[in-house]
This record gives C-alpha cells, structure tokens and sequence, in this order.
C-alpha cells in the first residue's frame, strides 16, 4: 500500500477546491507546492518536516525573516485592542510622520492594502492631478495586477512589435482598446528612443512610471542619465514622474530614489513597508496629495477602502522599518555583497556562463555569460535556458534553499555569515549540477 507524503496529500485536496491547486501562481511547483507548517527567522520548515533557507522573504517582503519577536509583540498588542476599526488611529499619523522624515520626496503618505493597489491609485492621482489620461511604462515591468499597469507585462516575439516602438499589449484576454490606447510603453534604460516616445505624446501623458531596478526586466538599476533625461522632460511638459518602489525600496534607506539627482513626484510602496502583514502607500508632492483632500479646493478624487491604513499592518510596519534603520541597511546590503562575491566566486569555479544583477539587499540570476540588457533579451535568455533553470530552482529547492522562481534572492537582517556560505555552497553544486543543460 502506497503512503503518500502529506504535502501530496494537501495538494490531491487543493486541486479540487483552488484554480491550479493554489491562490498564488508563484507557489506552484512540480509535482506540488511545499506547504508551510512554521517558519523563523530565516528558516522555514514544511509539513513534512523538511527545513528550508528562506531567500524569498515571500517576494522580498520580509525584511527581518519570519515572525521576528518584536514585530510579532507589536502586532499581538495591537490585535487584543482591535483589528480593524471605522475611525482613525494614532498610529496612521505616527508612522505617517515616520515615513515623510524618512524619505525626502514624501510631503504626504496615503496608506493602502497592496503594492498593486499603490501603484493603481497613484496612477488615478496624477489622472486627476493632470487631467490627462495616457501614462507611460516599461516594457516587461511589472506593477502589480490592475489591468492598467499589465499592460505590457508579458509579450512575446508574436506580438511586441518594433522595439524601438513597443506595442501595447494586454495581460489577459478581454482588456477593452480604450486601456490599451491609454498606455504607452517604452524600451528600458534606452534613452534616445524613450525620449523620441515621450516626444510623440507629450499632450496626453499624466505620467510616466518607472520601477528604478526591475525585477522582471533584468534588475540592473535605470542609468542616472536614463533618469534626469526623463525627469527633465517631464518638468518641461506637465507630466508627473512616478517611482514604483514597492520591491526596490529596501535597497536603501530612502529606497532605489535615494541613488539619483532628483526627486520622483509620487512613490508607491509596499512588501517590507508592512512588516509581514499586508500593505501598501504611496507618497508625493504636497499639491498633488491635495486631489484627495476633501476639504481642499483641488479635491478630485474620493479615496477610501475597509482595511486601508489597517492599525495591525501599521504598527506591524512602523516597529519593522524603526528595526530597519540606517545601520540594519548598510549591514544587510554588506551580506548581500559578500553573498555576490561568494556566489562569482563560485559561479568561476564551476565555468559556468551565469551573471548576478541587482543592488542592496537583492540580486537576481542569469544562466547567460552577461546580464541582459532589456526585457526582449531576457525573454530570450530564459525561453532558451529553461530547462536549465528548472533543473537549478528544483535543486537548490530539493538542497533546502527556497528562492523566487525569477531566480531572485532577497537577504533579511536575521541571516548571517552561516547563511550565505550555505547558500554559495548548495549553488556552486547546483551549477555544475545543470551546466550540463545550458545552452
């Protein structure tokens, strides 16, 4: 008699009741997801008792590990007082505070649920603020899930058009012309052509949105030049210029915007903003806050939401990013360093053509000799390598390492020396373990 495993046994039963077996694509694996039983720090352990490193940080927002003390005493304190209440809370305007002292574009903060809620209502602010309707993005970049901001997100060679001039190209099936009209998209860190772009609908645009260091693209930081060069138009000609934030912000202390000459107009935020608990915000220019302030002359846009500026997610938030001040930064972001320079190290020791982009406490794999340098020349690298990056995920996977499926890997404060060098050890063996299947 077969004795199935219960992590089988959890999945035999998921299928049945969930699309695909599960309610986030991204824990999908072959032949089942793992299931989490408990998790500390920076150690999870499934159902079946099997230990893993966590170098997800669930999609990079869990900046101090699993279920750190003070955080977990915060957000227990807060629960016995109430989850969820219909009037304000002083911690709102507590972490509010925090958060416009820490970072200098920020003149007001609206608090949300989601990293996609962020950035959706950042659009519709610089919509109202402008009064224009097209926005601008990157091809590839990924914004979140709002119809809008997939724009996009995931063509391919059958339908991207020209690269000098993307196409816009919906997520899913169904997205009405009127979304697609409204979104222009642009080649990433390709000045010349970006401005041309800019140039072709300057009466139109609210904003151009810009994630300074994507992951889904290649995660090399956007060129200071790139930057400025957009910034400057923007200045020139009424458009807002937006950061999306919500995964690079733990890069450093004010974020990726910290690295550049200027100052976007609007950040949306999330991830590690929340301390493990769902959140999002996003920040900005005082006069262009002032479209969600009814009692303003300029209020244009009615904003609420039941568990916006959730007091749990709030208090949860604040202890988190008091706990990430400027030393846990800099400390963390030197691990990462010496976890790159292990990870080169080992990538030369087994001869295998793998690159590393990223900066802070984040890098990102890639089975080619160089980084790509656009979304297009990504989408060709893993569509040839994939059975090499499954092999890879499936073995560092099987070896106890849990990584994001991007082959992203985001460090927390609560991992050490131990950590890293496990982490270097397991890879250098999965290289040559896949170099075989590397084309």
């Amino acid at each position: 008699m077969t004795e199935f495993k219960k992590d089988e046994l959890l999945y035999e039963r998921a299928k049945k009741v969930l699309p695909g077996g599960a309610s986030r694509n991204q824990v999908l694996r072959q032949p089942h997801p793992v299931y989490a039983a408990y998790a500390n720090g920076s150690y999870l352990t499934d159902v079946n008792g099997k230990q893993y490193i966590d170098f997800s940080a669930n999609i990079g927002s869990l900046i101090h590990g699993h279920a750190h003390p003070k955080i977990i005493e915060a957000a227990y304190e807060q629960m016995k007082k109430g989850t969820a209440y219909m009037v304000a809370t002083e911690v709102e305007v507590e972490y509010a505070e925090y958060m416009i002292n820490r970072i200098k574009s920020f003149d007001k903060i609206r608090f949300l649920n989601s990293g996609t809620e962020a950035v959706m209502h950042m659009t519709k602010v610089a919509r109202a603020f402008t009064g224009r309707s097209k926005i601008i993005k990157c091809e590839g970049a990924y914004h979140g899930t709002y119809d809008v901001i997939e724009v996009s997100q995931k063509p391919n060679p059958s339908n991207w058009g020209d690269k000098r001039r993307p196409n816009s190209i919906p997520h899913t099936p169904g997205v009405p012309k009127g979304v697609l009209d409204s979104v222009i998209i642009i080649p990433y860190n390709d000045l010349e052509n970006t401005l041309e772009i800019l140039e072709e609908n300057k009466d139109d645009l609210a904003c151009v949105i810009i994630d300074p260091m994507p992951h889904r693209i290649n995660m090399l930081p956007a060129s200071k030049e790139y930057v400025n060069a957009i910034y400057n138009w923007t200045r020139k000609n009424g458009t807002l210029f937006c950061f999306d934030e919500v995964i690079t912000f733990r890069a450093h202390y004010s974020g990726m915007q910290q690295c550049y000459d200027i100052q976007p107009d609007l950040t949306s935020l999330g991830k590690i903003i929340g301390g493990g608990f769902p959140i999002g915000a996003f920040g900005g220019r005082d006069d262009i806050m002032e479209v969600l302030d009814p009692i303003c002359n300029y209020y244009k846009y009615p904003l609420s939401g039941t568990f916006s500026a959730n007091p749990v997610s709030l208090v949860a938030g604040l202890t988190a990013m008091k706990l990430f001040d400027q030393n846990a930064v800099s400390e963390l972001n030197a691990l990462t360093d010496k976890s790159r320079s292990m990870i080169n190290e080992a990538i030369k020791i087994a001869q295998v053509p793998i690159s590393i982009s990223g900066d802070g406490s984040v890098f990102r794999l890639h089975f080619s000799d160089k980084v790509p340098i656009d979304y297009r020349e990504n989408y060709y690298n893993e569509l040839n390598q994939k059975e090499a990056i499954k092999r890879f995920v499936d073995y560092i996977y099987d070896h106890g390492i849990i990584c994001v499926n991007s082959l992203a890997f985001f460090l927390n404060t609560t991992m050490t020396d131990k950590e890293i060098t496990i982490l270097a050890d397991t890879l250098l063996d999965a290289f040559k373990e896949v170099k075989p299947y590397i084309k």
